[in-house]
């Protein structure tokens, strides 16, 4: 269920303009997951609107709010990627969604989705909460819309030399090298989508398909699944619409790489440190 918030005390919140963190100046980059006092945000906001999201453990309700995306931020208070609130997390705790990074995703998931289900998909009235469950109701049709979560592969790929596969995504900064990764398609096994997204986007095979860890990744409102595989034949070569390039990298050559709070990152960081991919 999420409610309107009662107001009051020390409580900490999470404020969110389109994909960014809005956060008070002075506040240091690893205390960024924490949030921020929700009395300064009601004191400084006024296009606002705050819900309690409740937690995955327990009685505690994480609070987010939303601020109007054309909305002027007020002096004493700046904007950063949801994405920077995660760098100083790292290993288990960049994945573990009852933790600070697992908050602060669960909240600016939920938040993003109640912007995009303001309305029915079946008739087009307005939405409402769900009195009893994280829900979007249809008040004219009853149609429910939960939280939208669409699974995603992303997966570690190693040759027989002690090499790992990085592909350049144009969407990625100039020299940003990651793991390939996609969505799975309805009807479609998470392992047929490592094979597929594979031969799709690089034009190679793979073997010995390993599940290790999964990570809440709501950019946007994805369930990332990582995974290790062996190369086993074919001649790379990108795709050349989403991958730009592809290569063989050894440890000790890297190149820019995602930051820390990810889970390609803690993927990338369990094969640096020499952990059997299988």
């Amino acid at each position: 269920m999420v409610r309107r918030l009662s107001l009051g005390g020390g409580q900490r919140a999470w404020l969110f303009q389109g994909t960014n963190l809005i956060v008070e100046e002075g506040l240091p980059d690893d205390d960024l997951a924490g949030g921020s006092p929700l009395k300064n945000i009601i004191r400084d906001f006024r296009d606002i609107e705050i819900v309690e999201i409740p937690a995955l453990e327990g009685p505690e309700r994480i609070t987010g709010v939303s601020l109007a995306p054309d909305a002027p931020l007020p002096p004493g208070w700046r904007a950063v990627p949801v994405r920077r609130s995660l760098l100083p997390f790292t290993g288990e705790t960049a994945l573990d969604g009852r933790g600070p990074a697992g908050r602060v995703l669960r909240a600016f998931h939920i938040i993003q989705w109640r912007g995009e289900a303001r309305f029915c998909g079946s008739c087009g009235t307005q939405n409402i909460d769900a009195p009893d469950e994280l829900a979007r109701l249809c008040p004219a049709c009853g149609r429910m819309e939960f939280p939208r979560i669409a699974p995603a592969v992303i997966t570690l790929i190693t040759n027989g030399r002690g090499e790992a596969l990085l592909a350049h995504n144009k969407k990625f900064v100039p020299g940003m090298y990651s793991l390939i990764a996609g969505f799975t398609e309805a009807g479609e096994s998470l392992e047929n989508t490592v094979v597929r997204e594979a031969r799709e986007e690089v034009n190679i095979e793979v073997r010995d398909i390993r599940y290790v860890a999964s990570q809440s990744w709501p950019f946007p409102n994805s369930l990332m699944l990582g995974f290790t595989a062996r190369y086993a034949s074919g001649e790379l070569r990108p795709d050349g619409m989403e991958i730009e390039d592809a290569r063989w990298f050894s440890r000790d050559k890297l190149p820019l790489i995602p930051g820390h709070g990810s889970v390609s990152r803690f993927l990338i960081n369990r094969w640096i440190a020499g952990a059997d991919i299988v």
